[in-house]
């Protein structure tokens, strides 16, 4: 083996390079660091698999966890419409009253859309749902009002509660309804959620942390008479601390990727039982999957777990380790 993953230490130049090779030597040393390090890694096959595994498993767990998070905040956008304010208008306004109201509504700015339910209308959807459509056609006079639903611009609980009081002022409204209260409990409930993924994740990831730590500490102590005998060939830390570095940069890479495949294999299976859910109630959801900026960002925290972790184990233990 070369002196500690290919890399090689000399004593004083002989010649003084110009800034431009200096910086063509410094990328030429951590390219070549970088492949000698990945090289270790596929020279120990099962330890880089079991570390990449454990490593990978606590990345998966809160990136399916803020996978779950998206989907519900998915399905509760979906919901949009359900701040719609209901509108029943009294039964002495004429067809010529509704039109005006509509047409005095739609130019509010607070209003974007107003739609109209007739009374006829209404009684047909009734005569369709409640199924007592024979013994409806005996009713002589229509007892149910005209409706208009109203769609606030701006879908906040807040802004939808204080346009319905205002609304409700309007001539010829009986009663102006909005019930919200159950998107404000699901709107909480996905905070709630929200927050104990972060805590979670918080926890796994230090864990990760830690475990690369550890993994970096053990390559240490393993190469530790290689780190004597280049400190006494004049080998800086830097220079000797750069491919362990790189051993955890490309175990946290590995991890992320490994994360990634696991989410993916995970939302194909569940993809089948979901069609069938859907299927019985005629809905046409689909999982939100990783978008290429979040695998983006899963590799990047992989890398950076990997640096943090053995940054903090180099830093502590090369130091100490002085050739006798």
């Amino acid at each position: 083996m070369s002196i500690l993953f290919g890399g090689r230490a000399t004593g004083a130049e002989s010649f003084n390079p110009t800034f431009a090779g200096r910086i063509w030597m410094a990328v030429l040393t951590n390219l070549r660091q970088s492949i000698s390090s990945l090289g270790e890694l596929w020279r120990t096959p099962l330890w880089t698999l079991i570390t990449v595994a454990v490593l990978g498993v606590s990345m998966t767990f809160p990136a399916t966890l803020h996978l779950l998070v998206k989907n519900v905040q998915q399905v509760s956008n979906s919901y949009d419409k359900s701040f719609e304010i209901s509108l029943f208008l009294q039964n002495t306004a004429t067809e010529t009253d509704v039109a005006t109201l509509s047409t005095l509504l739609q130019g509010n700015p607070e209003v974007a859309e107003v739609k109209l339910i007739s009374k006829d209308a209404a009684m047909q959807e009734f005569k369709q749902e409640s199924g007592f459509g024979e013994a409806l056609d005996f009713i002589e006079q229509n007892p149910l009002p005209h409706v208009l639903l109203v769609t606030p611009k701006v879908n906040t609980p807040a802004a939808a509660q204080q346009l319905q009081e205002n609304l409700a002022k309007e001539r010829f409204v009986e009663l102006a309804k909005l019930d919200i209260s159950w998107l404000e409990r699901l709107a909480a409930l996905v905070n709630l959620v929200q927050q104990a993924v972060y805590a979670i994740a918080v926890l796994l990831l230090a864990g990760a942390i830690l475990v690369i730590g550890n993994t970096i500490r053990l390559l240490i102590m393993d190469k530790k008479s290689e780190i004597e005998v280049m400190k006494l060939v004049g080998a800086t830390d830097g220079f000797i601390q750069r491919p362990f570095l790189y051993t955890g940069i490309w175990l946290g890479l590995f991890a992320g990727i490994l994360a990634f495949l696991v989410i993916e294999l995970m939302l194909w299976w569940l993809e089948g039982a979901l069609a069938r859910v859907t299927s019985l109630y005629q809905s046409q959801f689909h999982f939100a999957a990783l978008t290429f900026g979040e695998f983006s960002s899963l590799l990047l925290i992989g890398i950076t777990l990997g640096f943090i972790g053995s940054y903090l184990a180099v830093r502590s233990h090369i130091r100490a380790i002085e050739p006798a």
